[in-house]
């Protein structure tokens, strides 16, 4: 039988550290989520994400858009937030409702607006500029909160920083170990995989492409489950013992499940995380910890 990993627990901890760090500010920094449409999942997660911020003393600002928004009106806020003094990180909620841009033919890649958002202030970590800084980084630099001037001037996936906080929480020294990430998105599986290898884990990237994803998974110490696949996962894919960090997130049948089947895994899993309550959480806590970094990595820039 697994130890569970209590994302909500291991949140309200690092929440509290937050709460303290934004105490200590000249002012609270500013948070920006970008909505567009009526999505109520979107809609939902905006809601816990402010009312997060709101829990650590960081303001939160919703712009909202009607799902027939034009590129053209959207671009023009991500311009004017990127100049906002009072704006420290900025989030474009997605996926984009399916009537959205009707200016825009064909339908353009969020990427496009992704790249627009200064990367600076790019709390989750998706701008070209922060991906690269993260794959050249050469050794296990801390990434924190901390207005420490020497550490690296980026902002990572506070998805990938979840995952990261999960395993520590286990205290396996990871040198050495196998890691499988089932993933390649640039949210969760090639940030996650980077900072496993930054702690000198052996690391292999699946994805819906791979011949023989029994094989692969069933060899690893840490599995890393983010296809986005309901119960994609099940015993016959996991090694005994190994740490089982599920970040899928699923509606089936108005339930919320995750890539990994709990129950079944759970008896042969050493250490496995629950959907919901697991990365989700930790997640939300990790975004507004970037935008205290954001806030201080622009002190010391200036």
């Amino acid at each position: 039988m697994s130890s569970v990993l209590d994302g909500r627990k291991i949140a309200d901890k690092v929440l509290a550290e937050i709460k303290e760090e934004v105490a200590a500010l000249p002012r609270p920094p500013g948070l920006a989520v970008v909505l567009i449409g009526r999505d109520p999942a979107s809609r939902l997660y905006v809601k816990n994400k402010q009312k997060a911020a709101e829990q650590v003393g960081i303001s939160c600002y919703v712009v909202r858009f009607p799902e027939n928004v034009s590129i053209k009106r959207v671009k023009q806020e991500i311009a004017a937030l990127n100049k906002a003094s009072a704006i420290d990180g900025i989030i474009l909620q997605l996926p984009f409702p399916s009537l959205s841009f009707p200016d825009a033919v064909p339908r353009p890649d969020p990427l496009c607006f992704l790249r627009l958002i200064d990367p600076a202030k790019d709390i989750d970590g998706l701008h070209p500029l922060n991906l690269g800084r993260l794959c050249s980084l050469k050794e296990a630099a801390p990434i924190s909160i901390s207005s420490d001037p020497n550490l690296p001037n980026l902002l990572v996936s506070p998805t990938a920083q979840a995952v990261m906080k999960l395993i520590r929480e286990t205290g396996i020294d990871l040198a050495g170990k196998k890691a499988v990430v089932v993933s390649r998105s640039n949210l969760v599986g090639k940030p996650a995989a980077l900072l496993l290898l930054l702690q000198d884990a052996t690391v292999t990237v699946c994805h819906s492409k791979t011949l023989d994803l029994v094989r692969e998974t069933s060899q690893a110490d840490i599995l890393v489950a983010a296809a986005g696949v309901p119960g994609l996962i099940t015993k016959k894919h996991i090694k005994k013992g190994a740490i089982v960090i599920d970040v899928g997130i699923n509606r089936v049948d108005d339930r919320l499940v995750g890539d990994v089947r709990f129950n079944e895994v759970k008896q042969k899993a050493g250490w496995i995380t629950p959907v919901p309550g697991g990365v989700g959480p930790l997640t939300v806590a990790y975004l507004l910890g970037n935008v205290v970094r954001a806030f201080k990595l622009s002190r010391v820039a200036m």
